[in-house]
């Protein structure tokens, strides 16, 4: 299923607001570590108060005014597709990418690029919500030329997560495995804007972490890193299952 608008505009707010630009939700993990708590869904159809985790993402893009959305999917896809369907239900359009085989967050993405026109392309982790101002992102984005960028988050306990340095400008200067003895107050927050011409280099067909092998790679390539205050969660773990539990009474969404 192909994305096949693209104004060309260089102002990305305007974009955002015309509803000319699309995002990427990669939603294929196995989810292994939160098998003991959901075993019979996908990850991030997880119920968070009363609805799939992936749903308030879904939400939380239409009221950024984003309302084209493709969904990449791999474990038990056909269950995310029985639920959402087209997306006219919550107002957006919703396609889907499903990966031939387990192709970790990299592959995925590179699987997904022939179906995307949009430059840059937004893409978020399906399995974490970061409370990010999208427009004001892809405006900030659009004001250097930029190949790539992260939305950063601060939370408590950093060391739990890889860390994300960078330099005074704002440019990536390097990611810290969990546990680093180096402390950053950044963490990735995985929410994200690519050039296409950096998603090209990721290897096609081959199963490849976006994380762990090719976001240190594109370090000193244009990757930048958006500092953001808002509330971040990660569900993938038990302890992150009830993190997200608790922040999620305490939102507004309608």
């Amino acid at each position: 299923m192909v994305m096949h608008n693209r104004d060309g505009q260089s102002n990305l707010l305007s974009k955002c607001e015309k509803n000319d630009l699309s995002a990427v939700i990669l939603a294929g993990g196995l989810g292994t570590r939160l098998r003991s708590m959901v075993n019979d869904r996908p990850k991030v159809m997880a119920e968070i108060q009363g609805r799939p985790f992936i749903e308030w993402l879904i939400i939380s893009l239409r009221q950024g005014g984003i309302h084209r959305i493709l969904l990449s999917i791999g474990y038990l896809g056909q269950s995310i597709v029985d639920y959402f369907q087209d997306g006219q239900a919550w107002g957006v359009s919703i396609d889907y990418s499903l990966e031939p085989a387990s192709l970790g967050t990299g592959g995925a993405l590179r699987h997904c690029l022939p179906l995307l026109s949009e430059d840059p392309v937004l893409v978020l982790n399906g399995d974490s919500y970061c409370g990010v101002n999208f427009q004001n992102y892809l405006a900030w984005f659009g004001a250097r030329d930029r190949m790539g960028a992260l939305v950063l988050a601060r939370v408590p306990q950093s060391s739990r997560f890889g860390q994300v340095e960078i330099t005074d400008q704002g440019e990536i200067a390097c990611f810290q495995e969990k546990g680093s003895m180096t402390q950053s107050p950044w963490i990735n927050a995985g929410v994200y804007l690519f050039s296409p011409r950096l998603l090209q280099t990721i290897p096609d067909g081959k199963p490849v972490s976006l994380e762990r092998e090719i976001l240190p790679n594109w370090v000193g390539r244009g990757l930048w890193g958006y500092p953001c205050s808002g509330e971040f969660v990660d569900l993938g773990t038990p302890e992150g299952y009830q993190e997200t539990q608790k922040l999620f009474s305490t939102l507004s969404f309608p």
